[in-house]
C-alpha cells in the first residue's frame, strides 16, 4: 500500500555534498527540519556519492516551533529552500514568527 501525503516541496538545495542532493535538488522522500530552535536540515547526510532516486522531496516534519510557517510541527510554506547556515544545512525559508 502506498500513501499519498501533501507536503511543502523543496524548491532547491545548495548543499551539494549531501547524499540526497542531485543537480541542486533534494531527492530524499521527505526531510525533517530543526532541533527545536535552529532550522537545520536533520536529513542532511554528508557523503561523496549521491543517491540515485528520483523522488521529489518534501518537508515531512518541522521541529522549529518559532517559525511562522510551523503549525503543529508541520510546515505550511508552499515550498522551502535549503542552504548553508552556521556551517551546516538549514531551511533558509525559516522566518521567526
Amino acid at each position: 500500500m502506498k500513501m499519498t501525503v501533501e507536503m511543502p516541496s523543496i524548491r532547491s538545495c545548495s548543499m551539494t555534498e549531501c547524499a540526497y542532493n542531485h543537480d541542486h535538488g533534494c531527492h530524499a522522500r521527505a526531510i525533517t527540519i530543526g532541533d527545536g530552535i535552529h532550522p537545520g536540515c536533520d536529513t542532511f547526510f554528508n557523503c561523496g556519492s549521491h543517491c540515485g532516486s528520483n523522488h521529489t522531496a518534501g518537508v515531512g516534519a518541522c521541529k522549529v516551533a518559532n517559525c511562522k510557517y510551523n503549525t503543529d510541527l508541520e510546515c505550511q510554506a508552499g515550498e522551502i529552500m535549503v542552504g548553508s547556515d552556521r556551517g551546516g544545512a538549514a531551511c533558509t525559508t525559516f522566518m521567526a514568527g
